[in-house]
């Protein structure tokens, strides 16, 4: 059993050693890297570009979510990501038509799906990874990939904010003016209402019921059954 005291102290003292924004993100992704994170992949249509395609049949795009968490349940109920740019979904959210019940669904992955998960994650090594995931569609003609733990329609409450300009950000919620040119863009944040939780089918698979999870760099679950002492 380690010496709380002894523990108290040194973690004070670390809390107050002066540190700059570098060694700030290295001990933020240290400590963030022994949490668990849950795993979801984002679904969509691409952006229509008819420059780029001519198919008239909807093609879909998806991406895995290195963050996501619920933000809000009431007086509606919230979520939010954050994707790096340059980025094609990010791209294809910010086109989403305002008509449109829903412009997403975020997919929340089993256990058994660390697969799934590496194929959305890399377009270089797996440019259609729907050829290869099965999936069906939401009443929104959006994809729900199959044998995910939970999946969630959701519409999104306004274009991504830019995370790597914070002196825009406070212009914004200021209204104050912007007088220096904003940084090189580095991601965006996504806020999104969930307008329905899909009803998806149980497997009786037990990896099915557990959720995928993304913990010291690598995919993991967690055993059933066992509580903290």
């Amino acid at each position: 059993m380690p010496n709380l005291r002894h523990l108290t102290r040194s973690c004070s003292a670390i809390a107050s050693s002066p540190v700059g924004p570098e060694a700030t993100k290295s001990r933020l992704r240290a400590l963030l890297r022994e949490t668990a994170q849950p795993v979801a992949v984002v679904t969509s249509f691409m952006s229509p570009d008819a420059s780029l395609r001519k198919e008239k049949e909807p093609v879909y795009h998806g991406a895995t979510l290195s963050s996501f968490t619920s933000i809000a349940m009431d007086p509606v109920p919230l979520v939010t990501f954050a994707l790096r740019i340059p980025s094609r979904m990010a791209s294809s959210l910010n086109s989403s038509s305002s008509d449109s019940p829903s412009d997403m669904v975020i997919n929340l992955l089993a256990a058994n799906q660390a697969s799934v998960a590496t194929s959305f994650s890399r377009p270089d090594l797996h440019p259609h990874p729907f050829s290869t995931t099965p999936y069906y569609l939401s009443p929104d003609g959006l994809p729900i990939i199959q044998g995910s733990l939970g999946a969630i329609s959701c519409k999104l409450v306004s274009k991504g904010l830019p995370l790597h300009d914070l002196r825009f950000l406070q212009s914004q919620f200021a209204n104050k003016p912007q007088n220096e040119p904003p940084e090189i863009p580095v991601s965006e944040l996504f806020v999104a209402q969930v307008t329905r939780v899909e009803m998806l089918e149980s497997t009786g698979d037990e990896e099915h019921d557990l959720p995928l999870l993304y913990h010291r760099r690598t995919f993991t679950s967690c055993i059933p059954g066992i509580k903290p002492a």
